[in-house]
């Protein structure tokens, strides 16, 4: 992710539902308090936080590795073995948790990230690194469990949308922003300092949920049968098998995005952090892109980022050295990623409009295996071969996932939660 689950407002307003398995909070209006929306705010800048702090090491992971004394592919295990991880935690979490007071759990899981950040700000060694990152990655799957749902909680039904929405938005920014704002702020004070404002921003929102968070019981505890449902549906089925391949090739790639343009484009910090910054922004655009392009199609989307994405890793191997071509290869991989996001969302609620929060559930999972899987093969593949093999290599998983979108799973027709688009709009 980020997982899965970063989406635009656009589909969160038309595809959104009460989720199954929760309660309203007690004592809600028909219009929320500015007390309860600055709840809302809350899980919003601790999932900000969190999905930083997952994408953190991708900015600064050449400075972490020489800092720690290991190798740039060793370094990408910080990628990893979070994702590892979080695949696991997310359904096993929503499972466990039972019928626990959602409150405890988002407060817990905010604690978690504090402990994350600190103690990789503070390690002295990259065993040490790696328990923190074992920390988060626990987190990361709870958050991305917990957090959508919580927000709408808080919140009168009619609210719901606009509240996950909200929640939605800090993942999304922390996606598109994460990378270059954890370089900007190594560039300035050093990789550690970047965990320590990371940590900061987590305390922060501890505080604010204390503070603020209701007490949200469910209404029922999930049943682990309730997370088979999407792997019934043939249209899920693929939507998964893709995310697998498209992640995979992306994140085998973007992991080692700031050595690519240190070492093939021989850019210096400055350029380095201003194309990262420029790879944000036009992250935005294919967001924003995306959720237009969502309406008419979900295949088209999917299809769409899939294509672009491997046409910026093939002409990363392809174009010359300099800040134009670095520019060149991060603005058309930026649009890419940012539509990836909002297409395979939309996907998973077209695939399963009778069970999303499954379908979600399993879009996370499917999101972190493949994000391990990808910086794993991408750390053999450039301790073996270099930067170049790995852009190939990557780009190669990544038209697996737009033959596998293009070809597989075609419905007669899917009676969707976002079909209220004209004849045509199916995928």
């Amino acid at each position: 992710m980020n997982a899965p689950c970063t989406t635009c407002e656009a589909t969160a307003e038309t595809a959104l539902a009460a989720p199954p398995g929760l309660a309203s909070a007690p004592g809600r209006n028909a219009e929320a308090s500015r007390a309860t929306w600055l709840g809302v705010g809350s899980i919003a800048v601790g999932t900000f936080a969190m999905v930083t702090t997952e994408f953190l090491p991708i900015g600064l992971l050449t400075d972490i590795a020489t800092g720690l004394k290991v190798s740039d592919g060793t370094a990408g295990l910080m990628v990893t073995i979070p994702g590892v991880l979080a695949a696991f935690a997310g359904p096993a979490l929503i499972v466990a948790a039972g019928r626990l007071d959602r409150r405890t759990v988002m407060i817990a899981l905010s604690a978690l990230l504090v402990a994350s950040n600190l103690l990789a700000a503070l390690a002295p060694d990259f065993a040490t690194m790696l328990v923190a990152r074992v920390l988060l990655g626990l987190c990361i799957g709870g958050f991305w469990t917990f957090a959508p749902g919580a927000g709408t909680q808080l919140v009168p039904p009619a609210q719901q949308a606009r509240a996950m929405s909200i929640v939605l938005a800090g993942i999304s920014g922390a996606t598109v922003f994460g990378v270059p704002l954890s370089a900007f702020l190594g560039t300035l004070a050093g990789w550690r300092a970047a965990f320590a404002v990371t940590g900061v921003l987590a305390a922060v929102v501890l505080i604010m949920q204390l503070w603020l968070l209701p007490p949200m019981p469910p209404a029922r505890a999930i049943k682990p049968r309730d997370l088979l449902t999407p792997l019934t549906r043939r249209m899920a089925q693929v939507g998964l098998l893709a995310v697998l391949f498209l992640i995979a090739g992306h994140f085998a790639a973007y992991t080692y995005l700031k050595p690519l343009l240190q070492q093939n484009f021989g850019l210096g910090p400055d350029a380095v952090t201003t194309l990262l910054l420029v790879y944000g922004a036009t992250g935005f655009v294919g967001t924003f892109f995306g959720g237009s392009l969502v309406a008419r199609s979900v295949r088209l989307a999917a299809l769409t980022a899939a294509l672009m994405l491997a046409g910026a890793l093939v002409l990363a191997t392809l174009i010359g050295g300099g800040i134009a071509g670095g520019a060149a290869v991060v603005v058309v991989w930026g649009v890419a990623f940012g539509l990836i996001p909002v297409a395979l969302t939309g996907w998973m609620m077209q695939a399963v409009p009778d069970a999303q929060e499954a379908g979600q559930a399993l879009l996370v999972s499917g999101f972190q295996v493949a994000i391990a899987s990808g910086s794993l093969i991408g750390g053999l593949v450039v301790d073996g071969s270099g930067i170049s093999s790995t852009m190939l290599v990557s780009a190669a998983l990544v038209m697996v996932a737009a033959a596998v979108i293009g070809t597989l799973g075609r419905p007669r027709r899917v009676a969707t939660a976002l079909e209220a688009a004209p004849e045509g709009s199916r995928p």
